[in-house]
């Protein structure tokens, strides 16, 4: 697996770091982490940032449950796996034998789990800035998510977000309460290292799309020079 060098060791003191340079080494890690201390100084700076996200009508409808129980974490993972063969007995052929590769969690391996809420009733019924889309308060959680991966990136932690579950499960095992929707469990700790090249890539499954095929002007489907 080619890798970007060793991940910077965790201190106490926030580092310096550019933001072009984070987003382009952000990873949806799976196998880099090391299950090492997470020091609460720096767990504190990357909950901070995720908690200074953008919301809709300053609505903040996140919360984060942070996941250290050995337990419930194993309880997740079997889940998972169970969720993960479900999705690979639709697949046939050479999507099967390259999903057959592909680890799509780090839930034990991590240091800690941060499942990730969205509750709809914070600040409601006047959410400014909801009233016509919905999903706004949505689209608020994941800016959140984003700020956690973005600043655990800069801490040299890594993040890996799994996906591969059913939202009520994931209620049940953390007492979340009906009405409130479980969004993400992010895999949270330090890693060995980033790879380069992100694990779907690596193993074939997709390709990154050109920049020049998603951009459009004035309407879809309109290049630069129409």
């Amino acid at each position: 697996m080619t890798i970007a060098g060793r991940a910077p060791k965790l201190t106490d003191t926030a580092p310096a770091a550019d933001l072009y340079d984070v987003i382009n080494r952000r990873r949806d890690v799976r196998r880099e982490f090391t299950g090492g201390e997470l020091p609460d100084p720096v767990l504190r700076r990357v909950l901070t940032a995720a908690h200074s996200a953008p919301s809709v009508g300053l609505s903040q409808p996140w919360d984060f449950v942070l996941v250290r129980d050995d337990a419930i974490r194993r309880s997740f993972r079997e889940h998972v796996l169970a969720e993960r063969s479900v999705f690979a007995a639709q697949l046939d052929g050479e999507r099967a034998e390259t999903f057959a590769k592909i680890k799509v969690e780090g839930i034990v391996e991590s240091s800690l789990g941060i499942a990730v809420t969205y509750d709809p009733n914070r600040g409601a019924p006047q959410v400014l800035g909801r009233h016509a889309i919905a999903d706004a308060g949505l689209y608020s959680v994941c800016l959140a998510i984003q700020n956690l991966w973005l600043a655990a990136t800069a801490e040299g932690l890594g993040v890996g977000w799994v996906s591969f579950y059913r939202e009520e499960f994931l209620r049940r095992l953390l007492g979340i309460p009906q009405g409130m929707r479980p969004v993400a469990w992010l895999c949270v700790g330090p890693v060995r290292a980033l790879a380069d090249t992100p694990d779907l890539e690596r193993h074939g499954w997709r390709q990154r799309l050109p920049l020049e095929q998603v951009v459009h002007y004035d309407k879809y489907g309109h290049g630069r020079n129409r």
